[in-house]
C-alpha cells in the first residue's frame, strides 16, 4: 500500500490575483489570456499599478493546485518545490501544511532569494491573464525531486511549465525515470498552449514511449500532435499517453480510457473567472481514479469541481465545497 496518492513535481509560486478591465491590457502592454514569464523588474511595475487591496493572495503553481485539490477531496499528496527564505516563502510553506500536502520545504533551511509570484489577472469576461515572475523556483532542478515521495505514491503528477528550462526538464525527466522503476504511474499536464508551441521538442523528450496521464486542453492536443480538428488529434495522442484527458471548457471533457472514449458532460454555471479550471479537473481527476473511481466517475467529480472553480473567484474551493461535491458524486 502506498503512502501517497499523488506526488506532484512543479513550480512553487504565491499567485496574486485581482480584477481588471480590458484597458489594463492596452495601457500596460499585457497581452490578454495567456500566460507570460516576466523579469522582476517587468513584474515590480505592474504590481506598482494594481490594487493589492483588493487582491487576492495564496500559494500557488499548477501543480500545486492539483495537489491541493487532491488534499481537499480527501487524498494524500505530496509537493516537490522550491521557494526562497522570504515573507512569501514562509507564506507558501505555511498555506501548503494548512492546505494537508506534504511537502519536501523545510522553512529553516530555506535558500536565499526571491520566492516566484503569478499576477493573476481576471477580465469581466472570466478569461485570466498571468504574468509570472519565477524567482527562485526557476531553480528548481533534480535536488528538489523527493525520491522516497514518488516512491511511495501511486501517481507523479508533472507540471509542464518546468520544461522552459534545461534544469526543470532534466528533474522531470528524472521523476518520471524514479516512478517508473518503482511501479508508480506518470501523469503529464502540457498546462499552458505556449509551453506546447514553443517547447514541443522538450515535452516529447520527457514522454518518450509514453506516459500513462496526459492532461490538455483542445489547443495544446492540436498543437502537439499538428492535426487541424480534435477528431484527429485524440487519435494522434494515443500515441503518446496510455491515457488522456482533453479539457473543453464549456463543452466539458474527452477522455480515453485505454480502450473507449468518454464524453464528460460540462455543468452549468456562470463563469466569473477561468483561472484554476485545468488545475482543478487535473487534481479531482487524479483523486478519483487514485481512490477507486471508474475513469467515467472521475471525469464527472472533475467536471463538477471545475464548473464550482470557474463559478467564483480563485482558483482553489473551500473544504466544505470539496465535501460537498463529492457528496453529489455518492448521494
Amino acid at each position: 500500500m502506498k503512502k501517497y496518492d499523488v506526488t506532484g513535481i512543479g513550480n512553487a509560486l504565491v499567485d496574486i490575483e485581482f480584477k481588471v478591465k480590458d484597458q489594463f491590457f492596452i495601457d500596460n502592454s499585457v497581452e490578454k489570456g495567456v500566460m507570460t514569464l516576466v523579469d522582476e523588474e517587468r513584474q515590480n511595475s505592474l504590481m506598482q499599478v494594481i490594487d493589492t487591496v483588493e487582491a487576492k493572495k495564496q500559494c500557488g503553481g499548477s501543480a500545486a493546485n492539483s495537489v491541493i485539490a487532491v488534499s481537499q477531496f480527501g487524498g494524500k499528496s505530496f509537493y516537490c518545490c522550491k521557494v526562497a527564505n522570504d515573507e512569501l516563502g514562509r507564506f507558501f510553506v505555511e498555506d501548503m501544511k494548512e492546505s494537508g500536502v506534504d511537502n519536501n520545504l523545510d522553512s529553516d533551511r530555506l535558500e536565499d532569494g526571491i520566492t516566484g509570484k503569478c499576477l493573476v489577472m481576471v477580465t469581466d469576461d472570466s478569461e485570466r491573464t498571468m504574468n509570472t515572475f519565477l524567482g527562485i523556483t526557476q531553480n528548481f532542478s533534480v535536488k528538489e525531486v523527493n525520491e522516497a515521495a514518488i516512491k511511495d505514491s501511486k501517481f507523479l503528477f508533472i507540471e509542464g511549465y518546468l520544461v522552459t528550462s534545461p534544469n526543470g526538464k532534466e528533474a522531470m525527466m528524472r521523476a518520471k525515470k524514479i516512478a517508473e522503476e518503482s511501479s508508480t504511474k506518470v501523469a503529464l499536464t502540457f498546462s499552458d498552449p505556449a509551453m506546447v508551441k514553443y517547447f514541443k521538442e522538450g515535452f516529447e523528450d520527457v514522454i518518450g514511449p509514453s506516459v500513462d496521464l496526459l492532461f490538455a486542453n483542445e489547443e495544446e492536443a492540436m498543437l502537439f500532435t499538428g492535426k487541424d480538428t480534435l477528431e484527429e488529434a485524440r487519435e494522434e495522442m494515443k500515441k503518446a499517453a496510455k491515457h488522456f484527458v482533453i479539457t473543453q471548457g464549456k463543452n466539458g471533457a474527452l477522455i480515453f480510457d485505454g480502450d473507449t472514449f468518454i464524453d464528460i458532460e460540462p455543468y452549468k454555471t456562470t463563469a466569473i473567472d477561468s483561472n484554476g479550471a485545468g488545475d482543478m479537473f487535473a487534481g479531482a481527476f487524479l483523486y478519483g481514479i487514485t481512490n477507486g473511481h471508474s475513469y467515467a466517475s472521475s471525469g464527472k467529480l472533475a467536471s463538477m469541481a471545475s464548473s464550482q472553480i470557474v463559478s467564483q473567484f480563485g482558483p482553489r474551493l473551500k473544504w466544505h465545497q470539496a465535501k460537498e461535491i463529492l457528496n453529489r458524486l455518492n448521494p
